[in-house]
């Protein structure tokens, strides 16, 4: 009978050398086998995981994907289409496309609040008494510069 296993299907990490090799929690791993994103990890005879090294492959794959700001649902995705790349080619490209859409409006957004919140420390620079930092914070968001034209506290 010949072996048809290869190296890469043979056990060789516990989960705490699996934990010290990726910095994820014990309880994060049991959590990825709990939803799917990690498949068949063997056990011993008293019931142990053994990672294998494409386990150990499949979990780098995820903390990157996860750096690129993917959900663990969209990771799910791609791990189905990493197996078949050349079929999954337009999918792999609109979910990068949509996650590149959604970096490139979060960018706006924190562009927007770096122009208030300079706006706020300039203000406070300038003010007398009150606090435009707390006052600003109390109103809606509305353009920083209306505060101007109003009385501030204490006058």
């Amino acid at each position: 009978m010949t072996d048809t296993h290869t190296d890469l299907d043979q056990p060789r990490y516990s989960i705490g050398d699996i934990v010290g090799k990726t910095g994820l929690s014990a309880d994060t791993l049991r959590y990825y086998e709990k939803i799917g994103l990690l498949v068949d990890v063997p056990r011993n005879a008293g019931g142990r995981r053994l990672y294998r090294e494409r386990d150990l492959s499949r979990l780098r794959f995820i903390a990157r994907a996860q750096k690129m700001n993917f959900t663990l649902a969209e990771i799910g995705e791609l791990l189905q289409m990493r197996e078949d790349p050349q079929h999954a080619r337009e999918d792999i490209r609109r979910m990068t496309q949509n996650k590149l859409q959604q970096v490139e409006s979060h960018l706006e957004e924190l562009g927007k609040l770096r122009t208030e919140l300079t706006l706020l420390l300039n203000l406070c620079r300038g003010a007398e008494d009150g606090c435009p930092i707390i006052e600003g914070l109390e109103e809606p968001a509305t353009a920083p510069g209306n505060r101007r034209d109003r009385p501030r506290t204490g006058q």
